[in-house]
């Protein structure tokens, strides 16, 4: 048979295509190292390699060698692999191609983010809440506490020698009318003793008419010469003497009438009796102290302790609305003195306001009260846009560039609507209405009004 050239050993892992192209030589057959046959026609058959230091394995280099010898170093399979580097190299570009995209996409957007920040810096500042308050007129209000009591209270006593009491008439919570009684004192021995006074008037007066009728004769007899003009002067001073006797006995007759009238306990005024500390049997006398409390006409006032600038505010004749503790509803007085001394230890002057009755005001309670002190125009903010330190009272306005300034500010009255701002503000400025707790001077915020202007 002709024999064919045997091509080197080739360990090979890819495709093995180009073997089937290994051109013929003289030699009738050529059998590789993977024990098939290539002809230009031929397909690649099963390939079974030879194991690497075999028999075969050698036997196969040396048919491999020998056909290389002849066919030449031009005749190799040079083009095993190159199919398989072409494919890696299409996927890497490929791979590069779309890492490039995704990289300019990346760039573009985030360059886009970082321009718009660059063009607008408040994108990367706090947003706060400003209200531009303007300027309103507010009526002032003082929120005050106090006790309750009589307007005139009329303390009642034994104001007599005294005496045992015989009998109370009233008790407290009734209403009395002036001159009305309310106790009375044993008067057993007073009106004896105004009796013996009567009596001594009695006396004094016989004196005085028998003195007088002494005067009547003696004159009678003064023109026979019987009785001398001495004698007469004598008897005119006897009945003179009679008389002023009478005078001195009438005079105490009332005292002692005076004083029996006084054992009985009055009424000074019309009103209402709050307190009554006497009983019957009980020995009472100018010692004795208070008896009844009386409020004059039933009139009550809240005593409101109020410190030197809130009294600054009032005028007399302001309302104010009382709510006792427990009541169910509020009372309407006004301010009917106020102190003229301020304590000096508390720094704390009194309100008088006065209450007409009610049942629902008892002296000694305890009650609230807001006191109207006028009105003023002025700038008004809510609690929560002021801020305080050692410094004072200050807000944060929102400046040029939308920067937060400090702006120390003077406070006035206290309304149900907010504080009143009487100075440091005009009104149009941008205040912060919240978070100034937060805020540092000087730094950019991005403000969001929430407030109309109310002047």
């Amino acid at each position: 048979m002709p024999q064919t050239a045997r091509l080197p050993a080739v360990r090979y892992t890819g495709n093995t295509a180009p073997l089937c192209h290994a051109r013929r030589v003289h030699t009738p057959r050529a059998v590789t190292a993977m024990n098939y046959e290539a002809t230009p026609h031929d397909r690649p058959a099963e390939r079974k390699a030879a194991p690497l230091g075999s028999p075969e394995f050698a036997e196969h280099d040396d048919h491999a060698r020998l056909g290389y010898e002849q066919l030449g170093p031009e005749h190799t399979l040079h083009g095993v692999g190159d199919e398989d580097r072409r494919l890696r190299r299409r996927n890497i570009i490929f791979l590069l191609i779309a890492a490039a995209v995704v990289l300019c996409v990346w760039l573009a957007v985030h360059h886009g983010q970082k321009s718009s920040f660059d063009a607008d810096p408040n994108l990367q500042a706090p947003t706060v809440t400003v209200i531009v308050p303007g300027r309103t007129s507010m009526a002032g209000t003082i929120n005050a506490t106090g006790a309750l009591a009589a307007r005139h209270e009329m303390p009642v006593g034994s104001v007599g020698d005294g005496g045992q009491i015989t009998a109370v008439l009233v008790n407290a919570g009734q209403w009395v009318r002036r001159g009305q009684l309310l106790a009375t004192i044993d008067r057993s021995v007073a009106q004896q003793q105004l009796a013996n006074q009567q009596a001594q008037i009695e006396v004094a007066a016989a004196d005085a008419r028998l003195a007088q009728a002494n005067l009547d004769r003696a004159e009678k007899l003064v023109d026979r010469g019987f009785i001398s003009k001495a004698n007469i002067d004598q008897l005119i001073a006897t009945r003179d003497a009679a008389n002023g006797r009478v005078r001195v006995a009438q005079a105490m007759r009332g005292e002692m009438a005076a004083k029996l009238h006084r054992l009985d306990i009055l009424a000074p005024a019309d009103g209402l009796v709050l307190e009554r500390d006497v009983e019957p049997g009980q020995v009472v006398g100018g010692a004795s102290g208070v008896l009844f409390r009386i409020a004059e006409n039933g009139a009550m006032e809240l005593r409101a302790k109020l410190s030197e600038a809130e009294l600054a505010q009032l005028t007399i004749g302001e309302p104010a609305d009382v709510t006792p503790v427990g009541a169910a509803g509020k009372f309407t007085g006004t301010i009917w003195q106020l102190a003229p001394m301020i304590d000096a230890t508390s720094r704390q002057g009194m309100a008088r306001i006065a209450l007409p009755y009610a049942p629902g005001l008892r002296p000694g309670g305890f009650a609230s009260a807001v006191l109207r002190s006028g009105s003023v125009v002025a700038t008004q903010l809510p609690e929560s846009a002021l801020q305080a330190d050692s410094r004072g009272s200050f807000v944060y306005v929102i400046g040029a560039k939308n920067r937060a300034e400090r702006r120390p500010v003077k406070l006035g009255m206290i309304t149900d609507g907010g504080v009143a701002v009487t100075g440091g503000l005009v009104g149009n400025e941008r205040v912060v209405l919240r978070a100034g707790a937060f805020l540092s001077e000087g730094e950019t915020v991005n403000p969001k009004i929430v407030g109309a202007d109310k002047s």
